[in-house]
């Protein structure tokens, strides 16, 4: 084999590696948007580009990740899975709405938030947002074993173990973020209604 042909095979090869990974993103982008859309529109979850999570990673971006390892981990078990509440509880399990690093009021927890926010996150997703048991279990059990008590669900312990790679990968700086993105905010109105 020559070595025009050599190199024509290899990029054969990639170009359909490439074309497969890039098929699978789009496949797991659509079943995000399908059963979170109203979580990616919300205000709150949009701020939460504005905030580092690790490394330079934002929260927004760290929660994706999350719910696209999980889906692909779920697809590689032999178990079912209810996919809405693996989807949705990866997307809120890090719902907290602080910057975590710096003193913010919200975060009273400063040099314990391993431990609280996972509470902290759900009350603000159950504020904001209406929740299974499934997906409040995910939301307050992904921080085990840091959270005493282990998941019960499959659904917890595969988002569980998606947080703990990516926050590694993360923190070791090899899965790179571009860091966080100012929020735009919307101008309220100053025009005072006269009667």
């Amino acid at each position: 084999m020559s070595f025009i042909n050599k190199r024509n095979a290899w990029t054969d090869s990639q170009r359909r590696k490439w074309k497969e990974f890039f098929e699978e993103q789009k496949r797991l982008r659509s079943k995000i948007k399908e059963h979170g859309s109203d979580i990616l529109e919300s205000e709150n979850f949009q701020s939460s580009q504005a905030n580092v999570q690790h490394g330079n990673m934002t929260v927004h971006q760290h929660c994706i990740n999350v719910t696209k390892l999980s889906l692909k981990l779920s697809r590689k078990l032999p178990f079912n899975f209810n996919e809405r509440a693996l989807v949705r509880g990866a997307l809120l399990h890090d719902y907290f709405l602080y910057d975590w690093h710096k003193n913010d009021p919200a975060n009273e927890h400063k040099n314990l938030h391993g431990f609280y926010h996972p509470g902290i996150a759900l009350k603000n997703a159950e504020r904001d947002f209406d929740l299974t048991d499934r997906e409040r279990e995910i939301i307050k059990k992904h921080m085990w074993p840091l959270t005493v008590v282990p998941p019960t669900c499959r659904e917890a312990w595969v988002v569980t173990m998606a947080d703990k790679y990516c926050s590694l990968m993360e923190t070791l700086k090899l899965h790179k973020g571009h860091g966080p993105k100012p929020i735009k905010v919307k101008p309220k109105s100053h025009y005072i209604e006269l009667r």
